[in-house]
């Protein structure tokens, strides 16, 4: 794996930059568009390691992909949600949680048997999630260890019973699964969600024609005797975006905008945790109803002094990709900053609340690990140290950030992750002002 070394910023960082495409949304779209009959065309495709898992697991089962990755699109031609094809391997979903979770949805409605592995993190994330309530579909679905890891193998059918399902865990990535199985049910399916989490799977599919609706914490969902394609163009990633405006809030003199952000509320939690901190970002938003149903704009960051604050609950679902960022932007606040209810990023692509508070302290912050979450005082001088990603994308970027504010250079182990989401952020970061990494 790759390492660098860091130089701290020594001026301010300025610019715009056009935000990456969503992840999240890539992942749907190609999806959503292998379920319709005939061609879809995608504008503003991201081409990350994990969207190509996806379209390479989609093509073993018969649906075919043009793709233009420079110009961000692609065009897909498929049979249709009823008339997918057994696949003739096993489908490799890499990296991407994302990407196995979801498509054992679609799996269940597809005639004949699917087998679904990924890299050493992938088979060391929770399965029994999904692997519960989508046996529920009347498909046959089991993973290793008692059906707690991947490996996992799916015996479809094209015609499911309706799902009635309560979510336990407060997960985007269970819910779609849910919902793709539901689209090859005989009759409505029903899904309660207590706890809202992203809902990008239900704009979207509302997009391509399918009756679905929502009454109270229950989602309804007709099944569609097809899917009819349409053009779709995506806006980019909140996500990518934090680590960018966090890092204009942190180093001072700083002022960066970042363009064309997916601005859907169940995405952007890490804003209004930032603002109870004090820092100075304003919205601008320019779509109010973008194909696909998601509201987009632009975000601009000034540096700020920052003070501490407490989240936790309801508010997880929204921002749980941006903690690490967001514990390295509470090591500069005034106070002690509290973090409650994110026992789930221990189960992501590493133990990201143990990566991150080892990863601090190491560069002389105070933060403390608990159970479920984070207590970080502030601000305290970060030091330049040796760090590892632990293969993690979003731990390696906000490492990186923590280094433009320290004092000495940092070493950061194994940055090839970080195209796992976002190929061009040494780019941006550079475009923007930091100064150019020691490989």
């Amino acid at each position: 794996m790759t390492s660098i070394r860091v130089i701290p910023a020594s001026r301010p960082l300025e610019g715009t930059i056009r935000c990456p495409r969503d992840k999240s949304l890539s992942h749907r779209a190609a999806m959503i568009g292998a379920l319709c009959n005939g061609t879809t065309r995608i504008e503003g495709f991201s081409f990350c390691q994990d969207c190509l898992s996806t379209l390479r697991c989609l093509e073993r089962f018969g649906v075919h992909f043009e793709k233009n990755e420079h110009a961000e699109k692609l065009v897909i031609k498929s049979p249709g949600l009823h008339h997918l094809s057994e696949p003739d391997d096993i489908l490799d979903a890499g990296n991407s949680g994302t990407s196995i979770r979801m498509l054992s949805g679609i799996a269940c409605g597809v005639e004949g048997i699917s087998v679904f592995t990924g890299d050493e993190s992938i088979r060391k994330r929770p399965m029994k999630r999904i692997i519960i309530p989508l046996r529920k579909s009347g498909a046959f679905i089991a993973g290793r260890g008692g059906d707690r890891f991947p490996p996992l193998i799916v015996q479809g059918k094209s015609v499911l019973f309706p799902l009635q399902y309560a979510l336990e865990v407060p997960s985007a990535q269970v819910k779609s699964a849910l919902l793709f199985a539901a689209l090859s049910a005989k009759s409505t399916s029903r899904i309660e969600e207590p706890i809202a989490s992203r809902d990008h799977t239900e704009r979207m599919l509302r997009y391509f024609g399918v009756s679905l609706s929502r009454r109270e914490d229950t989602i309804y969902v007709e099944p569609p005797a097809e899917l009819s394609p349409r053009e779709l163009v995506l806006p980019g990633d909140p996500s990518s975006a934090a680590f960018l405006l966090c890092a204009a809030l942190l180093v001072p003199g700083s002022e960066v905008t970042v363009t064309d952000i997916c601005l859907n509320s169940t995405r952007t939690g890490f804003l209004r945790v930032l603002r109870s901190m004090g820092a100075q970002i304003t919205e601008h938003p320019t779509v109010t109803t973008q194909e696909g149903g998601e509201e987009s704009g632009s975000i601009r960051a000034v540096a700020s002094r920052l003070h501490s604050t407490s989240f936790g609950g309801e508010i997880i679902p929204s921002l749980v990709d941006e903690i690490p960022i967001l514990a390295v932007t509470a090591t500069q606040a005034e106070g002690r900053t509290v973090i409650t209810g994110a026992e789930e990023l221990r189960l992501k692509e590493s133990d990201r609340l143990h990566a991150v508070a080892d990863g601090l302290n190491k560069m002389g912050a105070a933060v403390e690990e608990t159970p479920d979450g984070l207590i970080i005082d502030g601000p305290t001088p970060l030091r330049g140290a040796r760090l590892q990603s632990h293969g993690d994308h979003r731990i390696a970027m906000s490492f990186l950030v923590a280094s433009l504010v320290a004092k000495g250079e940092t070493e950061i182990e194994g940055i090839d992750c970080i195209g796992i989401s976002y190929p061009s952020f040494f780019k941006d970061m550079e475009t923007l002002g930091m100064r150019r990494l020691k490989e």
